[in-house]
């Protein structure tokens, strides 16, 4: 790479926390040279760089070129210029940057101590939830997504795992999943990892695995997306970038950009995926339509109806 000359923070004076961990990264700095010595496509595509680290970790090299206004053999050149083999590569290493440099607590120390009054934190929070579903709508294919439908409609089973926070977003796939495949179970409960693989002992070749996998990541995950490949079962992940640990022993991957200023990752993103996925397993067969009828017909009586619930009105004294 080359050696920076200037340092990256007056480009993003007033940035998202985050974006200022960004610029002070090796990566940043290497950026901020270019923006200042390189020629003027160089410091264009450098400066998007710089203000859109969470969004660039989302975007194929035609959509970059289009916001750098160059060309993709431009943004190639580029990416090789600082050391890297391919836009992909350098595209990895944005989110990989961008990820590791404020850890949680960090990142909670460094917005703290950088706080600007004028910026509430709740406004802060929602635009990091914006960005992601943004990104995240940028780089979510359907073919892939047709693919993975393609595999939940006709699996025996689905599996359906996530730790931590990744569980709660596990539980609402499950939920939406249910009336629409033929069996799911969600596999982590109340005992842990004993639990989950127990659920997952019988899995095999008609089977397909979702896995729920976002910062912080857990290894018992990976353990047991391990021991379903090695049972010929069909593991889709849903996770954040292209270097997240479940991606390798995946064969189908949704990404859900995760990346928020203070907590460890945001699930805004990976909620719209799940329903962007379910919505397309849905529409996708006339027979969902009845599902759906019974699903609505079971329900219905521990629903309220339209006018029950309200409260009453309070007598005239």
């Amino acid at each position: 790479m080359m050696t920076p000359r200037k340092p990256a923070l007056a480009v993003v004076s007033g940035a998202p926390s985050a974006n200022v961990a960004f610029a002070e990264s090796p990566l940043g700095r290497v950026l901020a040279a270019m923006m200042a010595d390189g020629s003027a496509s160089y410091s264009r595509i450098a400066e998007y760089l710089m203000r859109n680290p969470m969004r660039v970790a989302a975007l194929k090299i035609d959509e970059m070129a289009e916001g750098c206004r160059v060309s993709t053999a431009t943004i190639s050149r580029f990416a090789r210029d600082i050391g890297f083999s391919t836009y992909a590569s350098m595209r990895s290493a944005v989110a990989e940057t961008l990820h590791s440099a404020l850890q949680p607590v960090d990142k909670l120390r460094h917005t703290i101590e950088h706080r600007d009054d004028l910026t509430s934190p709740g406004d802060e929070s929602m635009e990091y939830a914006a960005v992601n579903i943004a990104a995240t709508r940028n780089s979510l294919p359907q073919p892939e997504l047709d693919q993975v439908v393609r595999k939940l409609s006709a699996a025996r089973t689905v599996y359906v795992l996530g730790f931590g926070i990744s569980s709660y977003l596990a539980g609402l796939m499950t939920l939406h999943l249910q009336p629409f495949c033929a069996h799911v179970v969600e596999v982590a409960g109340p005992g842990g990892t004993e639990v989950a693989a127990g659920h997952l002992v019988n899995i095999g070749p008609q089977d397909v695995l979702v896995v729920m996998s976002f910062p912080r990541y857990a290894l018992d995950v990976i353990r047991l997306a391990q021991f379903a490949r090695s049972h010929d079962a069909c593991v889709v992940a849903i996770t954040d970038v292209p270097t997240a640990p479940m991606v390798e022993l995946s064969d189908h991957v949704l990404y859900a950009s995760s990346g928020h200023a203070v907590l460890p990752s945001s699930a805004t993103a990976a909620v719209a995926v799940i329903e962007a996925l379910v919505m397309s397993l849905m529409v996708s067969n006339k027979d969902n339509v009845e599902k759906a009828a019974r699903l609505s017909k079971a329900v219905a009586s521990y629903l309220i109806a339209p006018g029950d619930g309200k409260p009453a009105r309070k007598l005239a004294r």
